[in-house]
Formats: C-alpha cells, structure tokens, sequence
C-alpha cells in the first residue's frame, strides 16, 4: 500500500475514533463508574466485536470484487455517498454533543463487562453499514488479493480505535464526568469529523477511472 494513501487512512481513522459515539459512551461510563481496568476491558470487548465486522466486511467487498469490477464500484460510489450524508449530517447538527454517563452503573465482573462491549459493538448495524462504506474507499482493484488489504485496514482502524478508547478509559478513570461536561470539544470535534467525512465523499466521487 502506498505511504500517502496508508497516512490519509490513519489520519481518517484516528479522527473518526475519537468521535464520541457509542461505544466511547460505554467506555467512559465504565471508567468513570467502575475504575480503569473495567474501562480498559470494555475496550478489548469492543475490539472483539469489532472483529466480527470486519471479516465480515472482508467477506462480503472481497466476494463483490472476484464477481464484478462494476458492482464493486457501485459500492464504493455509494459508501461515497454514505460518508458525505453522514459529514452533512455531522455540520448541520445544532445539538450541543456530550455524553450523558450513568450517574449510578453497576459494577460488575470483567468477564461480564468485556461480552456486553462485544455484544454492544456486535449488535449495532451502523457499525458494519460504516465499514462497508469506508474501507472500499482505500481498495485498489489491481491490487493482487485485495482481501489482504482490506483485512489489514480493517485491523488497523481496529487498533486505532482499540488505543483511543483505553485512553478514555483512562482519563474518565480518573477524571470522572468532568470530561463528558465540555460541548465546546464535542462540537468541534463532530464538525471536524464531518469536514472529513465529506472530503472524502468529494474525493472519491472525483477520482477519475484510469
């Protein structure tokens, strides 16, 4: 993979992890709830069930390559589409951002907290909508095994995410809710994230075929 198209993934990838989502939320009420480690566990279970999405992703764009260079394309000018609606979305969005912690979570044993971070990542169909539409974004055709390719991204973006989130872990560890009380970040961060999104979207439906 060349160094300019990897460096433009990590930077994608490192801006969508640090997003606020779901998955964050489930970290941070963890860490603030429950100490460090039991935010750093729902983290490795996030990480598993982020897995699953991507063989999953693995399977399904690999088996639309080896059937049709055309279909292929269809996904990826619509994964296009996807992440633009997603950036529009993200700007227009006049919500102040912030989490919202449970004020009182249970605690309970690691083992339990690392198959609700599976289950929680595994179960959320937005997560595989998101993947379908983004790695196909950064495949290469003429590339020899494609499946490869999209493997390793989909793991690095996996342990990108995987990092982001033990740091959360971490600072709400120790830090509690004062971190979810700050909008201005949240608000910035999520248009940044959107600009991105719809750069992206822009680049690609661009990107004359050669």
């Amino acid at each position: 993979m060349e160094t300019h198209n990897f460096l433009v993934f990590a930077l994608a990838s490192l801006m969508l992890n640090i997003t606020p989502g779901n998955d964050m939320l489930y970290v941070a009420s963890r860490s603030a709830g429950q100490g460090i480690k039991a935010g750093i566990v729902s983290s490795l279970g996030i990480m598993a069930g982020c897995m699953v999405h991507i063989f999953a992703a693995v399977a399904g764009i690999s088996a639309i390559i080896a059937r049709s260079a055309t279909a292929f394309d269809i996904i990826k000018y619509l994964g296009a589409a996807y992440l633009i609606y997603l950036g529009a979305k993200s700007l227009v969005n006049r919500k102040a951002s912030s989490f919202v912690l449970e004020p009182k979570i249970r605690s309970k044993p690691f083992k339990n907290i690392f198959w609700q971070g599976v289950i929680t990542n595994v179960l959320n169909p937005k997560v595989a909508l998101f993947f379908l539409a983004f790695l196909p974004q950064f495949i290469d055709l003429k590339m020899e095994n494609p499946q490869w390719k999209i493997l390793f991204l989909g793991l690095w973006f996996d342990f990108s995410g995987t990092l982001v989130n033990i740091l959360v872990s971490i600072a709400f560890g120790k830090m509690g809710n004062w971190l979810g009380n700050s909008p201005k970040y949240m608000k910035v961060q999520e248009k940044l994230t959107g600009c991105l999104l719809i750069a992206l979207g822009i680049k690609v439906a661009m990107t004359s075929k050669k």
